[in-house]
Parts: C-alpha cells; structure tokens; sequence
C-alpha cells in the first residue's frame, strides 16, 4: 500500500482545476484568476458563470463515476466491471432519453430520479441474465450487448421523435459543455452517497477473500453486494443525469489507482476518486483547447483512453 501517493493526486487535481479555469476559448493569465471574480472585472462572467461551476461538475462526476466502478469491481471481484461497460450507464440514458423525449416540457430536477431507475432496472436485468457467479467474460460481453440494446433504443427514438430529440442529443454525447450552477445543485445531494461508500470499505477488503471467508469473518456477503451495487448505481445514474454517459471512466480510473496504492479499500476508495476526478479534469481541458472555439466531447477524449484499455483487459483475461 502506497499512501505517499494521496497528496500527489490532490495537487494533480487542484492543479488541473486551476488550469482548467485558465484556458478555453480565451486564455487569462494566473496573476488575474483572483481579479477575474470581482463582479466589475471583464472576466467575471468567463470565470464565474461557466469555467468554475463547470471545473467543479467535472471534479465532482469523474470522482463519483470512478468510485463507483472501485464499488462494483470490488463486490464482483471482477476487472473488467464498471457501470458503463456492464449496461448501467446506458440503462440510466435510456432513461433519460425517453423522459425527456416523451416529456420535452417536463420539469428537469425528476431526471436523475428517472435516471435512478434506468440504471438500477439495467442492473437487475443483467444480473438475472448472467446470476450471482458468472465469469468475468460473461458479464463484461452481456454488459456490452444490453449497452448496445440500449443504444438502439435510443436510436429508434431519434427515428420516431426527430423534433424533440435535440437536446437528447446534446447530453448523449457525454459532454461538460452548458453545464453551471443549476447542473451542480442538482449533483450535490446525491454526494451523500460517498461517506456510505467510504463505510463499505472494511466490508469490501474481506469480500475480496472470498463468499465465505467474508462470511465467516462476519460480513453479509448478500447484502454488500446488493448495497454496494445500489450505491454505484445511485452514483453512475446521478452523473449521468448531469453529464450524460462518459464512457470507460469508471473502468480506468480503479486499475490505474490499485497500480499505484495498491488494493486495500480504505485507500483506494478516496485515491480512485482523485484519480478519476484528474482524468475527467484532463479530458474536459483537452476537449476545450484542442481546436477553439470549437468543443468536444469529454465523452470523447475519455472513450479514446478507455476502449483500447478495456480491450488489452480482454485479452489479458485468460
């Protein structure tokens, strides 16, 4: 276990939020990021309005998209496991796809609620499609079939209903992108789900031995599972509802974080955090400042780093 690699992580993070309120379509100098909030400077607007609220959505959603794929590796014992590539992320889009195509008009604070129940629905339907034992394998390729199930629902909605598809589309593309102080304060309460995360740490390190050492060292294995899984659900679903699904983060962010900590949950936990949080940081910069004024997606950049990772885990995997 490497704890020396805690304050590494936290100055990664602060300094890629600091850059991140530095560059973009216009760059300001670090010597006026103090001035840049008084509400009479030329880049109060730039600063306040839409690079802070937006640098902290980031920091906020790669930490909890990455704690909640430590969550559900740790419960499956399972490398290639996270949220998006089991299906819940794209469960959770579906979701919010139909509500907020059947309902353009509707009131925007119910998505992640309906978000909520399109992850959580993607993960009971592959559980009982693969059961409690299934080999990595097997839930890694049911988990990408169900995603692209999903994907083709959300593709026969875009056929069917053209018109009110627009702002579907925005969000589908896992994008940071308009995102400020309405998307944050809708994130915030759903952080009360990372103490309890915090809690299961101890449990998880026991499970990792196996069902029934756990069992005979006290631990519910059941329970954990089913509370573990809930709360990465809760997690994955609020982020999505914010950001829209950003691919492979919540795979990457955990195997890069035991690498440097090592496994034991009560480092890794807040240490996958960090990392996740510097990782979407990073793919938001990049995203910003590659071609300006012009943006992509963080989805994007996060997809380029994810897919041939998880690919080399599936060959890796015996």
């Amino acid at each position: 276990m490497n704890t020396k690699a805690l304050p590494i992580l936290v100055l990664c993070v602060l300094s890629l939020f600091v850059v991140n309120l530095m560059f973009g379509a216009v760059s300001i100098p670090i010597a006026e990021l103090l001035d840049g909030f008084q509400p009479d400077s030329a880049n109060y607007f730039t600063l306040h309005e839409y690079r802070l609220p937006r640098a902290i959505i980031a920091m906020l959603v790669g930490a909890m998209m990455a704690l909640a794929g430590t969550l559900v590796q740790g419960v499956i014992r399972n490398p290639l496991a996270s949220p998006d590539v089991l299906g819940v992320s794209h469960g959770a889009g579906l979701a919010a796809v139909v509500y907020m195509t059947v309902f353009p008009d509707a009131d925007i604070g119910w998505l992640p609620g309906i978000a909520l129940l399109g992850g959580l629905s993607a993960a009971l339907i592959l559980w009982w499609l693969c059961g409690q034992h299934s080999s990595a394998i097997k839930l890694a390729i049911t988990g990408v079939a169900l995603g692209a199930l999903y994907a083709s629902c959300v593709d026969f909605l875009m056929l069917v209903k053209p018109l009110e598809i627009n702002n579907a589309l925005l969000w589908l593309t896992g994008s940071l992108w308009g995102r400020g102080w309405q998307q944050l304060t809708t994130l915030l309460p759903w952080l009360v789900l990372i103490p309890l995360a915090f809690w299961l740490a101890k449990p998880l390190n026991l499970i990792v031995l196996g069902d029934e050492s756990a069992v005979s060292l006290g631990v519910n294995a059941h329970s954990l599972r089913l509370i573990s899984l809930a709360t990465a659900v809760g997690l994955t679903a609020s982020c999505v509802a914010i950001c829209g699904p950003i691919g492979f983060l919540g795979l990457v962010a955990p195997h890069l974080t035991r690498k440097l900590v090592g496994g034991r949950h009560q480092v890794l936990l807040p240490s996958t955090m960090l990392v996740g949080a510097t990782l979407l940081l990073l793919a938001d910069l990049a995203a910003r400042t590659i071609d300006p004024p012009i943006e992509l997606s963080a989805g994007i950049m996060t997809a380029i780093i994810g897919a041939p990772y998880f690919l080399w885990l599936l060959f890796r995997t015996k």
